[in-house]
């Protein structure tokens, strides 16, 4: 993590009023939250729904050492040297674009609709078996995120993989500015945001923004299949950056072949060798694309096929990816609930159909949130889906989902649907119905926090 002096750290986030006799004080790493500062901290007061200033005493009895401080607040601390600042949210961010500027690690920047955390953590994994690598922690991907993770890059870190989250244009511009990225990837184009951005064009618009902070000679590695990504980047003036494409079909300069999956496992090779069999332990062939973007950074990074292979079999992704869950009452739950969109639930559910030797398949699915004016549509067209399907039981959570149900019931009368406005209604009669070696896939967006239904199942089954 960021290990400063103060003077430093003043002309890093141009503020100004720290004292002399501060001017040698060294800082340990930075804190945005006073609850989570430790002994040594640059506490960093962020204006929220919250204003962090307010909570200045806490942070100092956790052991921050100093502070910014935005000039228009009253009463700084006296207790601890403060910077003072302009706006915080701004310093955080030029504290962070500084000290990436001092970094000698490559950076690999990670955004995409989907995808994008288990990218993340193949490249990680991959890259791990060769260099000292940093990854971000958990969804720290943020305009606050994204900054604090790359001030807990250590100077000894080799490879930084970094992820870039967005709900707004122009958020992956400022982000990849930031970050400054030797290598970006680009995961696909779903319609998450899109209530925000309007199209799935004006997505693939925003997400190609990371194209702003790649450093020249960079590398761009995209999901090939996606046509709005190709045609998008026809159209953009960029500087002196390499362009490569991975994907399912032979347009792309890397693709599958001879692809084989089960229920826990995945095999493929890739056209540029057939005799390098990659294997993961993952359910869902949606997760090839991932791994071929990872293979994409690892190939421009030197990994030999037997490097990436090892990567591959030893990856552990960031929890509540269709996290299997084994209960000691015998039956599994597969934990999607991190977030949800058409894309991803379709992928989860294909990937649910395909599970064998389990008695009978429950589904839980939340809202899908920020879809715009055809949200209702895209609940109907999972509910199409899932009356398709080979799943025994549906409950699904809240008021858009509730559109799932009824089109499942449509389509397939004869499948067992209940539909909930409250968590504890739907934790009950889920419960009712679980019998050993069933298996149940939640999933929903990340604003219906399904993982606390997945928690009750387990707490009440152990």
């Amino acid at each position: 993590m960021i290990k400063k002096a103060l003077d430093e750290i003043q002309i890093m986030v141009s503020g100004n009023g720290l004292g002399a006799s501060f001017n040698n004080t060294f800082i340990n790493g930075v804190s945005i939250d006073s609850r989570t500062c430790t002994k040594g901290n640059l506490y960093v007061p962020i204006v929220r729904i919250k204003d962090g200033h307010t909570f200045i005493d806490d942070a100092i009895e956790k052991g921050a050492s100093a502070c910014l401080w935005e000039k228009s607040r009253p009463n700084p601390p006296k207790k601890i040297p403060v910077i003072f600042v302009e706006d915080t949210k701004n310093a955080l961010q030029n504290l962070a674009r500084s000290y990436r500027e001092q970094l000698t690690a490559k950076v690999i920047g990670v955004t995409g609709s989907n995808g994008k955390t288990t990218t993340k953590d193949m490249i990680h994994s991959i890259l791990s078996t060769k260099f000292k690598v940093y990854k971000t922690k958990g969804n720290l991907n943020s305009e606050y995120g994204l900054p604090l993770s790359l001030l807990s890059v250590s100077e000894n870190d080799e490879i930084v993989v970094l992820e870039l989250g967005m709900s707004n244009r122009g958020e992956i511009e400022t982000l990849s500015k930031i970050a400054q990225p030797d290598i970006g990837v680009i995961t696909m184009i779903g319609t998450s945001h899109i209530a925000t951005l309007g199209s799935r064009k004006a997505i693939a618009n925003a997400k190609l923004e990371i194209i702003a902070g790649i450093r020249q000679n960079g590398l761009l590695s995209i999901y090939g299949d996606e046509e709005l990504l190709i045609d998008t980047l026809k159209d953009i003036e960029n500087k002196e950056i390499r362009i490569t494409t991975f994907g399912i079909t032979n347009k792309n300069d890397i693709y599958q072949t001879n692809v084989k999956s089960n229920a826990r496992n995945i095999e493929f090779t890739i056209n540029t060798d057939d005799n390098h069999v990659y294997s993961i332990n993952l359910i869902g062939k949606h997760n090839i694309n991932n791994a071929l973007a990872a293979i994409s950074v690892a190939k421009e990074l030197g990994m030999s096929d037997k490097q990436i292979k090892i990567g591959l079999k030893k990856l552990s992704l960031t929890g509540m990816r269709m996290e299997e869950i084994k209960s000691d009452e015998g039956f599994t739950i597969i934990n999607d609930a991190w977030n949800a969109s058409p894309t991803s639930v379709q992928a989860a559910i294909e990937t649910f159909n395909e599970l064998t030797g389990y008695n009978r398949k429950i589904l839980v699915l939340g809202d899908m949130l920020e879809l715009g004016q055809n949200e209702v549509e895209y609940h109907k067209e999972i509910g199409y889906q899932v009356a398709q399907s080979k799943i025994d039981f549906l409950f699904t959570l809240g008021k858009l989902a509730k559109y799932i149900a009824e089109e499942t019931q449509r389509n397939h009368g004869s499948k067992k649907v209940k539909t909930f406005l409250d968590k504890q209604s739907l934790i009950t009669q889920v419960r009712d119905v679980l019998e050993p070696n069933d298996v149940i896939l939640v999933k929903g967006s990340r604003g219906m926090a399904l993982e606390d239904i997945v928690n009750a199942l387990i707490k009440n089954n152990n």
